[in-house]
């Protein structure tokens, strides 16, 4: 018996580089690709909330408009000062993570899982029992926030009674969520760092940020190596030429809309091409 087709938009993290995927969305829209689930992780997963919202190419427009907010409700970058201050304070994050919720709540259109227009999971790291949890149902903001959580960058987030952090410390592209639940097709919407092979690191600042992108790219490394051949797989490129372990420098207005407008050429041409030999 023929399985029923099942496509699955699966979104990695990256941070400001997130920004890569609204460029990858709209193209997807365009191409007339709609998902029959969304799986977020990290910044992922507030990109994904809105596909799963809104998977039409007005949606995608209303994403570039979220990230314009992204930019300018300060997101990831805050006066010196006042990340100064909050370090001091609280001795584990130099970011709040107010601006992350504020423009969630103003631009998503619902509050809940269940009211999204296609079905949507997104992935936090829980402190306690360092498990990955999937949040599915339920209220949204908070499950989005928590993957959003960057340790170091923003507070740990409190849910029922557990901790959370950044769903990339336990799923970076999970791809492997995507096979468990049946996808039939998996497009993969990635920032860019997949695509560069990393080198040894020579500097001491190096040695912490290979090693950490080596936890982060391995479980998606060997998810991507068990896919099945009767699964089509479509990584969506980048278009980047560089996507930087260490990223904030990226969280200028001008730098993520050339991500962008780099992603949405490179993904259309990479579906004309796959989808046309399909």
């Amino acid at each position: 018996m023929t399985r029923p087709s099942l496509t699955a938009f699966v979104l990695g993290g990256g941070g400001v580089l997130g920004a890569t995927q609204v460029g990858m969305v709209r193209a997807l829209a365009e191409h007339g690709l709609v998902p029959d689930i969304v799986l977020g992780t990290s910044i992922g997963a507030m990109n994904g909330a809105f596909v799963a919202a809104d998977p039409t190419v007005e949606g995608a427009a209303r994403l570039a408009e979220v990230w314009e907010a992204v930019v300018r409700e300060g997101v990831f970058l805050e006066n010196p000062v006042r990340q100064a201050a909050r370090m001091a304070k609280y001795r584990t994050h130099v970011l709040s993570n107010a601006p992350l919720r504020h423009v969630i709540d103003e631009y998503l259109p619902v509050d809940r899982f269940e009211e999204l227009e296609v079905a949507f999971q997104c992935v936090a790291a829980r402190i306690e029992d360092a498990a990955g949890m999937w949040f599915e149902r339920g209220e949204l903001v908070w499950p989005v926030v928590a993957s959003c959580s960057v340790p170091g960058l923003f507070p740990p987030v409190e849910i029922d009674g557990y901790h959370y952090l950044d769903g990339g410390l336990v799923h970076s592209i999970p791809v492997g969520r995507a096979l468990r639940l049946g996808a039939t097709r998996i497009v993969v919407l990635q920032v860019g760092r997949v695509e560069q092979t990393l080198a040894p690191p020579t500097k001491p600042w190096e040695v912490a940020t290979v090693a950490f992108e080596i936890a982060r790219r391995h479980r998606y490394v060997h998810e991507i190596d068990t896919v099945p051949p009767e699964v089509e797989l479509l990584v969506l490129p980048s278009g980047a030429s560089a996507s930087p372990n260490l990223s904030l420098g990226q969280a200028r207005a001008t730098r993520m809309r050339a991500r962008m407008d780099q992603a949405h050429e490179a993904a259309s041409l990479y579906l004309d091409e796959r989808l046309s030999v399909g």
